[in-house]
């Protein structure tokens, strides 16, 4: 990924955000977009699925089986088959135009980071969750994914997460992350 901000919280942890392909970031855990039967067809799914290998689709679907649908708004976890990372972390975002999206996003990033701190996850790469095929506006997305992922660390200090990356792989995502992050702690300052 190649980095454009960095941002440290007052707890030490690192904030970047980048550019770049989220299936080959090194990171302990990425963050998969998902829909609630963890089938990972299209989008950063698809390419999650694509580039980990048919594993990836077989764990989630024992882990639906197991545990039922992932429900907007919470995650799961899976290994990363082929990934140069160790794990792979299912949220589901709102689909948007199903009410109450920005709560149900917020909701699926503290979910996510939830589940990597259980798993003791120290690196963690985010999509733009909903923003692509979920049709949400991207900076709105942006904002309350870093807006949710500081509060969470920021009341979490103990936590094992020390470093999370933003890392979308097109420029107008990228582009909503920067001038978001920008407006977010530089107001701060």
């Amino acid at each position: 990924m190649k980095i454009f901000l960095e941002y440290n919280l007052p707890a030490g942890q690192i904030l970047r955000i980048g550019q770049g392909d989220i299936t080959e970031e090194t990171t302990e855990a990425i963050v998969n977009a998902a829909n609630e039967r963890l089938e990972h067809g299209a989008g950063v799914a698809g390419a999650i699925r694509k580039r980990g290998g048919e594993i990836i689709q077989e764990e989630s679907h024992r882990w639906v089986q197991e545990h039922g649908r992932v429900h907007t708004g919470s995650a799961a976890i899976t290994g990363a088959g082929s990934l140069a990372t160790k794990y792979v972390i299912h949220t589901v975002g709102p689909i948007w135009g199903s009410g109450n999206e920005e709560k149900k996003l917020a909701s699926a990033v503290k979910s996510a980071l939830s589940v990597a701190a259980q798993h003791g996850i120290k690196s963690i790469a985010i999509p733009g969750i909903s923003s692509g095929i979920f049709g949400g506006p991207k900076d709105l997305c942006a904002r309350i994914i870093i807006q949710t992922t500081a509060n969470y660390l920021n009341r979490n200090p103990a936590t094992s997460i020390k470093e999370v990356h933003f890392c979308n792989i097109d420029e107008e995502t990228v582009s909503a992350f920067l001038l978001q992050a920008k407006s977010i702690f530089e107001s701060k300052l």
